[in-house]
């Protein structure tokens, strides 16, 4: 029956519109989409403005059905509008209307098989999917999906912004991929990735004086393995890569199943001028539905956790009472105890600590090592998440001692066995009320808006690396100057902490500096965006912060009504004002070791007198500032607005400004 419905939708588009070039355009008529099928090969192109974004670059798939590939032929074509609000609470905006122009279109293979490619084109965003169908006798009813041509052919001017995908089962007891590589800024497309395993979603591509074009994917759940670039071909460009096969420690299968009719996960490509549309985009959450209904009214908030400057050592009953009594003084919802509780503290401490936790009005949340067979991390408690009867039990029992969540760590890659692993540990969660964080793990793809208790994924190099080596202490403003650009622009992401001691040890003054301004940290929070957010104070920090600094985190905001991108340049600075509320705050990071000046242009204060917390300039040479182990004295102002709302700002090296 579903066949037969087919072919009259395919009569019924061939009958209407029959072309071998479909031309698609956004509502307002600037981001334009050419599909042919020239010479038997599918291709798109892309223009903005009327600049070429994507030069002509391939479509299609191979599977066990047959090759969609070459010899294929466009049958017809249905153009409809898209026109949708929905709300969100967990992401950079509350409110979302999106509207896209949508074209569905009919292809055909060789052998006569149907193939239907789907775009969404918006204002600024480009999406398109597969969907494959049954036979004449409505068999097969599943296929296995063997690789994409889908590519992404940059004019030869574009630089890049990408994070090199990691050899599988490498690195630290063999966790890798744990997507955790270094950006490299302004690099060459034709610069070979560092492992030869492409780049890890999302990438970033500054086209020259044309603008900018951000690449990732979403929808991918269960229903698909998780994918990621190739490394760049003269005249092909980028394509879409499935999982190494040595991945999970050589278990599963790389390839993706879908049944009969079915679609792949979409792909997606956010385009500007500018990099406003690349920070402010929607669209992971744009083309994805809620898979299913929370079971509880989930909390935001903010949450301590000793193991960042305190290491493994501090899993401890007695230190986490002090972190709780820290989160109770702050006012924060949270706190995470980390690795190996369930040697050093015991379930029955962790009930009691619970009990503590709560009845000072915080709530704990708990480590987990995801397994263990596809790596050897040994960090326990393991053997709790991998299976559902072993997640129910221990579900079962976080209920009922009163945890609110869990952050899962050390996964093995992105075939869609363990694709499937996320999205059962978020489901099985949400049955007992728990908030669901990853780490160790790949890029989340639309799941906040598909699984309603899903908070953050790390997939960054995040803060432990600051702790772990000074080379990435002195890097910590490249890389949180990176990630507004790009992994943060299409998912919450848990970087893991403001971080507050100025050393990187229990007794602050010994191991590497942090070479951060305060400001610079407490801006970080307002930059970086997760709506359960690490503040890495240590009691220590209660009696050497000023109050001003006190009081900014304790009045931390998690979630965001609005988020507007004010100035930037990926892996050097980034402004950007967000909304809580009716309350507006402005954050601005500088990554770099000179002065950055910039106007800021803030409608929303004009004529207003506002609070600035910035850093005193130290008087002290480049040379010297470099080496030293002093930070710039944080300073509270107040400045008047002038009625144009121009506000002319100067971020100190490796400094911050807050503005609220």
């Amino acid at each position: 029956m579903k066949r037969i419905c087919y072919f009259v939708f395919l009569a019924f588009m061939t009958a209407n519109v029959w072309a071998e070039e479909v031309k698609i355009a956004s509502p307002d008529g600037k981001v334009n989409v050419t599909v042919t099928d020239q010479g038997g090969i599918p291709t798109y192109m892309i223009t903005y403005d009327g600049r070429v974004m994507l030069k002509p670059s391939r479509l299609g798939l191979k599977a066990s059905i047959g090759d969609f590939t070459a010899g294929i032929t466009i049958k017809g074509q249905k153009q409809s509008r898209i026109d949708q609000n929905y709300e969100m609470t967990r992401i950079k905006t509350s409110q979302v209307h999106y509207v896209a122009t949508e074209a569905v279109i009919a292809m055909q293979n060789a052998q006569g098989w149907p193939l239907t490619v789907t775009f969404r084109v918006s204002n600024h965003d480009v999406a398109f999917r597969y969907t494959l169908h049954r036979g004449q006798n409505d068999t097969p009813r599943c296929a296995l999906v063997y690789s994409e041509a889908s590519a992404f052919n940059f004019p030869q001017h574009t630089t890049t912004f990408i994070c090199p995908q990691s050899k599988p089962m490498d690195g630290w007891e063999r966790t890798k991929p744990s997507y955790e590589e270094e950006y490299k800024a302004d690099a060459a497309m034709d610069l070979p990735s560092q492992y030869g395993q492409g780049y890890t979603f999302p990438c970033l591509f500054h086209v020259g004086n044309d603008g900018w074009v951000l690449v990732s994917e979403t929808g991918t759940g269960s229903n698909y393995v998780g994918c990621h670039l190739s490394d760049y071909q003269k005249d092909l460009g980028y394509t879409i890569a499935f999982p190494n096969q040595d991945e999970m420690n050589g278990m599963g299968s790389p390839y993706a199943g879908i049944p009969l009719p079915g679609s792949t996960p979409w792909r997606t490509i956010t385009m500007g001028t500018t990099l406003k549309p690349i920070v402010e985009t929607t669209i992971p959450y744009d083309l994805v539905e809620p898979l299913y209904q929370p079971t509880h009214k989930y909390k935001p908030g903010r949450y301590t956790w000793s193991w960042l400057i305190w290491q493994d050592e501090s899993c401890n009953y007695d230190d986490q009472v002090q972190f709780v009594d820290l989160a109770a003084t702050m006012g924060y919802e949270y706190c995470l105890v980390d690795a190996l509780w369930d040697q050093r503290i015991g379930r029955e401490g962790i009930e009691k600590l619970s009990r503590y936790a709560c009845s000072k009005g915080v709530r704990l949340m708990l480590w987990y090592n995801s397994n263990g067979m596809w790596n050897d991390a040994p960090q326990s408690p393991v053997g709790c998440m991998n299976t559902s009867w072993a997640r129910e039990r221990e579900m079962k029992w976080m209920e009922e001692n009163g945890i609110a969540g869990i952050k899962v760590d050390f996964f093995g890659g992105d075939k869609q066995e363990m694709m499937k692993l996320y999205e059962d540990i978020l489901v099985d969660a949400n049955r007992h009320g728990l908030q669901v964080i990853f780490h160790g793990c790949t890029l989340p793809r639309g799941w906040e808006r598909m699984y309603p208790n899903y908070v953050a994924s790390e997939a960054m190099l995040a803060s432990e690396n600051v702790y772990f080596t000074e080379h990435h202490a002195r890097q910590e403003g490249f890389e949180l100057c990176t990630y507004p650009f790009t992994r943060n622009a299409v998912g919450s992401a848990d970087w893991g902490g403001v971080l507050m001691n100025t050393h990187m040890s229990r007794d602050n003054k010994s191991r590497h500096p942090r070479y951060t301004s305060n400001v610079f940290e407490m801006a970080s929070a307002l930059i970086m965006q997760s709506s359960i957010n690490a503040v890495v104070l240590c009691p220590n920090n209660l009696s050497e912060l000023q109050p001003f600094e006190l009081d900014f985190l304790r009045e931390l905001p998690t979630t965001w009504d609005e988020t507007r991108f004010l100035d930037g340049y990926p892996t050097r600075y980034v402004a950007l004002a967000r909304r809580h509320g009716n309350k507006w705050y402005v954050g601005a990071l500088n990554g770099t070791q000179e002065p950055i000046s910039m106007t800021l242009d803030l409608p929303m204060f004009a004529n207003q007198t506002i609070t600035c917390l910035t850093d005193q300039p130290l008087k002290k040479s480049k040379k010297a500032q470099e080496n030293s182990l002093q930070l710039p004295t944080p300073v509270q102002k107040q400045l008047k607005v002038p009625q144009d709302g121009k506000v002319q700002i100067t971020i100190q090296p490796m400094g911050g400004i807050i503005i609220r």
